[in-house]
């Protein structure tokens, strides 16, 4: 068992972690997530993945993608802006509950509430100043809950204490420009980055500001710090072009045929974090609010109607822990409240044929509002029996209720009650109701130590997450209730990991089933009979070479398959691969250090080929990106920093998918692009 220090030890550990990581020093890495307090990484049993401040420093990204896929088993699709969809081992889920399968938080507070994620929510959070990023690949442990089903994406310290004042400068394609600033004592730190670009694609321009603040102190009995994170997004979208390999097209690949597309989104997170400062801490109660606001034009539906949605919440994130020689017992509930909301209405009326104008009237479309708590106690014990043997035993039971408010007509009317022709409006609103859901997590996981390097692990664990607010009330078509169960992951895993010397490795392999899947059928009606199977196996390696030379590789080949009986164009999905799934992905990194603090890379980014459908009739062919990037303190105050992105200009999608009624489409990826940068220090 790894000695838990008390939290002075702990910041400045944490501190020199990260400043050795820039000096390219090794140390052992810590993580943050997995029981709230810092605990070495090798003797957290799972498949944890992290990017250090060095690398984020080095990607420099303009959407949190291009880092993220440095990492096995993530595969996130970029759309436009700072749009993207999700995947840890998972295919690419899309629609309504898609970010319901992912727990994305930021100093270890989920961004959103349970039941009220938006599928983009990262660009909430504030990565561009990240101390580091943590990926949880599986079921989180017993102090994750509902949506910690695929994974678990952590942003550390976006303003971090013990930092001399840095002002970062970056230029480059489409007219990009960020500012970053950053500074910390030892009680207070802030961080703040704006950025604009103009797009690549015409009418698709993004403006963002983030601001992080950070304040700490201390007392004979506890330890006390707080954070707030303010995050503003104003995005001019660009959706999908269309036509088999359109992407290929220099010229409609600028196109856009949504000009009028938009996103305004921003939000705001509050917490303290009390904890118990002793050698051996017995509790740590973190409290936090958090406030979002989001209107974005509806471009992909029919109609192109306005969606406003937004939360308001608070909660808080407990844990008490006892010792012995050789184990520690964590235990405690989480409790949230929430208020959310959503609007959706057109303000033009439906253009295409007589259905489409009657059944997609003007007016509002939905309106509602959902009160929501969760409770969530949990207990964890962590036991060291022999020597070289760990076993870590949680158990997680969690309720979710949902107090739904129909502020219009119920059922398949306009927004003055009066009835739609054809059967019937396309929107469904449900009349008020209260639900509620309740699910067991428990999870084993044995690890054993081969030699001082070398360990293997094995674990078992379910996941789930209860349904999303908009999956049970914006319903279609004839659809009066939603009757709907929680999602539900069975998973096992068995890993082999080196943890130092020159060749390190962690090599996995996992089989999962996913019961109860929430799906849209072929008569729009929101259900949950669905069921897929996932299998594969994840290779990350870290080979220096010399001590100037380093190769990274991460290599994902996987299986992600429906399992139930569904027709769709009189074909049988099941057995088929899950659309938007490629079975291998990975990435391998040369890193080239000729001079003290400074560095260049050239990275080599695979995506294999995958179907667009779920018959299993349109494929995408996959692509291969290169990048190259370079970093160097020319003295002690200034680093320069340069990077070609796609730097044999290749045409690839960054997400292609098909539809019956519009064909293939695409969004196209960003052909060759430079940006320059220069940080300051003082």
């Amino acid at each position: 068992m790894a000695k838990v220090s008390s939290p002075k030890f702990i910041a400045a550990v944490l501190a020199g972690y990260f400043s050795a990581c820039v000096n390219g020093e090794e140390l052992q890495e810590i993580n943050i997530t997995a029981l709230r307090i810092p605990v070495a990484s090798d003797s957290v049993i799972g498949s944890i993945s992290a990017l250090k401040s060095s690398q984020l420093d080095m990607v420099s990204a303009v959407h949190i993608q291009e880092a993220l896929s440095r990492l096995p088993g993530v595969n996130l699709h970029r759309n436009n802006g700072q749009e993207y969809l999700p995947a840890i081992r998972s295919p690419v889920l899309s629609g309504a509950g898609a970010c319901g399968s992912f727990l994305i938080a930021e100093d270890g507070i989920p961004l959103r509430p349970a039941g009220f994620c938006n599928v983009n929510e990262l660009f909430e959070s504030h990565s561009e100043q990240a101390a580091g990023i943590e990926v949880i690949r599986g079921p989180g442990s017993a102090l994750f809950g509902s949506n910690a089903l695929h994974g678990v994406i952590n942003i550390l310290e976006p303003a971090s204490f013990n930092s001399a004042p840095r002002l970062s400068l970056e230029g480059g394609a489409n007219n990009y420009g960020r500012l970053g600033f950053s500074s910390g004592s030892e009680t207070l730190a802030v961080a703040f980055t704006g950025s604009s670009e103009g797009g690549y694609r015409n009418d698709a321009g993004v403006d963002q500001q983030k601001l992080s603040l950070r304040h700490r102190m201390e007392t004979a009995a506890m330890a006390i710090t707080s954070g707030m994170t303010l995050t503003n997004l104003n995005q001019e979208t660009a959706g999908y072009i269309e036509g088999s390999d359109s992407y290929k097209d220099r010229v409609l690949s600028k196109t856009n045929a949504n000009p009028e597309a938009y996103r305004d989104a921003w939000s705001l997170r509050l917490w303290s974090r009390f904890e118990d400062n002793s050698e051996q801490p017995g509790w740590v109660i973190t409290p936090y609010a958090r406030v979002s606001s989001m209107i974005f034009f509806q471009h992909f539906l029919p109609g192109t109607p306005i969606e406003e949605n937004g939360q308001r919440s608070a909660g808080v994130q407990t844990a008490f822990y006892q010792y012995s020689d050789t184990s520690r017992l964590t235990s405690g509930v989480d409790v949230e409240l929430v208020r959310g909301w959503l609007q959706q209405y057109q303000t033009q009326p439906t253009p295409g044929s007589a259905f489409l104008r009657e059944t997609i009237p003007l007016g509002y479309h939905y309106d509602y509002d959902v009160d929501a708590i969760q409770a969530s106690p949990f207990v964890q014990w962590d036991w060291q029996p022999q020597p070289r043997w760990d076993v870590s035993l949680g158990l997680r039971y969690e309720m979710v209720r949902y107090d739904y408010d129909n502020r219009m007509p119920d059922g398949r009317t306009r927004e003055d009650g009066t009835a739609c022709g054809f059967g019937g409006c396309r929107y469904t609103r449900p009349a008020d109701s209260v639900d509620y859901f309740h699910n067991w997590s428990p999870k084993l996981g044995i690890q054993y130590q081969l030699t001082e390097t070398d360990l293997v692990f094995a674990n078992i664990a379910r996941g789930f997450r209860a349904p999303q607010a908009v999956e049970l009330y914006r319903l279609q078509r004839e659809q009066q209730v939603a009757d709907l169960d929680s999602e539900r992951l069975d998973s096992i895993e068995v890993g082999l990991r080196n943890t130092s010397g020159d060749f390190r490795y962690e090599l996995v392999a996992y089989a999962m089933e996913k019961d109860n899947l929430i799906f849209r059928d072929v008569d729009f009606f929101t259900v949950s009979d669905g069921k897929t199977r996932h299998y594969g196996v994840e290779l990350a390696l870290n080979y220096q070479i010399s001590p100037t030379l380093d190769m990274t590789l991460t290599a994902t080949e996987a299986r992600h398959e429906y399992a139930y009986r569904e027709i769709l164009s009189g074909i049988n999905i099941d057995g088929n691969d899950v659309d938007t799934a490629p079975r291998h992905f990975g990435t391998v990194l040369l890193g080239w250090n000729p001079l003290e603090a400074s560095r260049i890379e050239l990275e080599w980014q695979h995506v294999g080929s995958y179907y667009t459908d779920p018959e299993n009739l349109n494929a995408y062919s996959g692509h291969d990106i290169v990048h190259l990037r370079g970093r160097a303190a020319v003295s002690a105050n200034l680093t320069l920093s340069a990077r070609i992105t796609n730097l044999f200009d290749r045409r690839y999608a960054e997400r292609a998918d098909y539809t019956s009624f519009g064909g293939d489409r695409y969004f196209p990826g960003e052909p060759r692009g430079v940006y320059i940068g220069a940080e300051f220090t003082w």
